[in-house]
């Protein structure tokens, strides 16, 4: 997600939580004695992430998600179908998923109702016999969904959850608004592959990440589409647009199939700019190595929402971004792309690991505009070293952030900085082989801010903990390697 957007009135919205009803309904799991071996106990309602304690869930894994949306109108309910198909990690006697707002129907648990309760954003199911540890099963969640829930943070990412277009929807799942869209393990360690299948009337098109495999005609003028992610994707990471949209296929570097979904007003004045995808991937894999998935594309946002989103293999940029200049759209557009390795295909384990998704989408977007007629790369990073201990103080050091400022500076050219710091410290050469290796060692895998460190040491074959967790936790910007000459700015307030 970018933090680089052009300037425009916005509406806030207000976000009602039911933290400490969920609290209380997940508290007595905690407290329960130790059972035996194989005896089958609640799945954890949380992760225990230090953002977001209670995303994600315990107890099971997620295989496949398949999701039934049939589409009506803009900001109308329809009916909608989640089928969870999941692996029990432990012996359990029942399980949560992240579930907020909408309609809930009815839960079946392998063909037989469930019993439920809700509390905040906690769904609790209770199915009508334990699942043995290591058993795959098989949960259904029939609901009603209301594309017109929004939550809002007071940071870059503004509003998030149903984003409604003039004549649909799509939709902004960061950093835990998929749980608005379906029931589902909401945290950006969880990833799964998603069957996606969105009715719709015959006027509009639904798209989704990954492949269309299928556009059929349904009874009383309608059309289902069905897309399949291919690859796993953290809920984060969900796209999913209905509208009056053309799709536009194309070709990157080797073949790769392109496909850019733009709403039909903006194909031609977004054309010049989207044209630039193949240079932008071109670009990116001299220096990262093989784009990581199948295919790759955009999707317009026709919003007031002016915020890009790292949706996986299909980046969503706001119309404005593609209707200005030059050198702004190709920031976001790069910053987006760059994510699809860092971020995306290398996923983050815990919040607290965003500075690596940020930092680096900031990193090459900033290196690619300086080649490409945009401001200079080393002068944004003597500013951002001036403010570094102001946005310590403000926003967290760069891998300890504070929920509310999580998507903060700091976590942008806050963060880049580290790694413009690292490749002063071991050297141009070092630091390309060290970025290679964390995109190919962790591809299609999660990975941690330690992890990184760890494989930074390992390239460099040197220990850079010493070097680097200064920079990344500690309360005071280190010097600049290179750089003596660089000051920070004393802390205001």
């Amino acid at each position: 997600m970018s933090s680089y957007r052009t300037p425009r009135r916005r509406a806030r919205l207000a976000l009602a939580a039911a933290v400490t009803v969920t609290v209380a309904l997940t508290g007595p799991v905690s407290q329960a004695a130790p059972s035996a071996p194989g005896t089958p106990t609640p799945g954890a309602a949380g992760l225990g992430d230090p953002m977001f304690p209670l995303d994600g869930n315990g107890g099971y894994r997620v295989d496949r998600y398949t999701l039934d949306f049939d589409w009506q109108a803009p900001s109308t309910p329809f009916e909608a179908t989640a089928t969870i198909k999941a692996t029990a990690t432990q012996s359990l006697s029942r399980f949560n998923l992240d579930f907020g707002g909408n309609t809930l129907h009815r839960v079946q648990v392998d063909g037989s109702s469930a019993r439920t309760s809700r509390a905040g954003d906690e769904l609790t199911v209770t199915p009508k016999s334990p699942i043995a540890k290591g058993r795959t099963f098989t949960a259904k969640v029939t609901y009603t969904a209301d594309p017109t829930q929004t939550r809002h943070r007071d940071d870059a990412i503004e509003d998030y959850g149903w984003i409604p277009t003039a004549d649909g929807t799509v939709v902004y799942p960061q950093p835990n608004g998929a749980r608005l869209i379906f029931p589902a393990n909401d945290h950006p360690s969880q990833r799964a592959p998603i069957t996606f299948r969105i009715t719709t009337p015959k006027d509009l098109t639904a798209v989704a990440n990954g492949k269309l495999v299928e556009r059929a005609e349904r009874p009383g003028d309608r059309v289902r589409w069905t897309y399949d992610s291919e690859q796993p994707l953290s809920t984060q990471l969900v796209q999913l647009a209905v509208g009056r949209f053309k799709l536009i296929d194309g070709k990157g570097p080797g073949g790769l199939p392109l496909r850019d979904v733009v709403p039909d007003a903006l194909v031609e004045p977004t054309a010049a700019y989207r044209g630039l995808t193949p240079d932008h991937l071109a670009w990116l894999q001299e220096k990262l190595g093989p784009y990581p998935f199948n295919r790759y594309g955009l999707l317009v946002g026709d919003t007031d929402l002016a915020v890009a989103l790292e949706t996986q293999t299909l980046s969503l940029i706001p119309k404005a971004d593609l209707l200005g200049t030059k050198v702004d759209a190709e920031r976001n557009m790069v910053h987006e792309l760059t994510h699809q390795w860092f971020g995306d295909s290398v996923a983050l384990k815990s919040w607290s690991d965003l500075w690596v998704s940020e930092g680096h989408a900031r990193f090459y977007e900033r290196m690619y505009s300086e080649e490409h007629g945009g401001d200079s790369f080393e002068a944004a990073m003597k500013t951002a070293y001036a403010a570094h201990d102001q946005w310590r103080r403000d926003f967290g050091a760069p891998a300890e952030p504070t929920e509310p400022n999580l998507f903060k500076r700091m976590r942008y050219d806050g963060s880049a900085l580290v790694l413009y710091a690292l490749r002063e410290q071991v050297g141009e050469a070092t630091f390309q082989k060290i970025e290679r290796a964390w995109v190919t060692d962790f591809r299609g895998r999660t990975a941690s801010t330690q992890q990184y460190i760890n494989l930074a040491s390992k390239v460099a074959g040197e220990d850079l903990s010493g070097f680097l967790k200064p920079w990344l936790y500690g309360s005071k910007t280190p010097p600049m390697p290179g750089h003596p000459d660089w000051v920070v700015n004393p802390v205001q307030g």
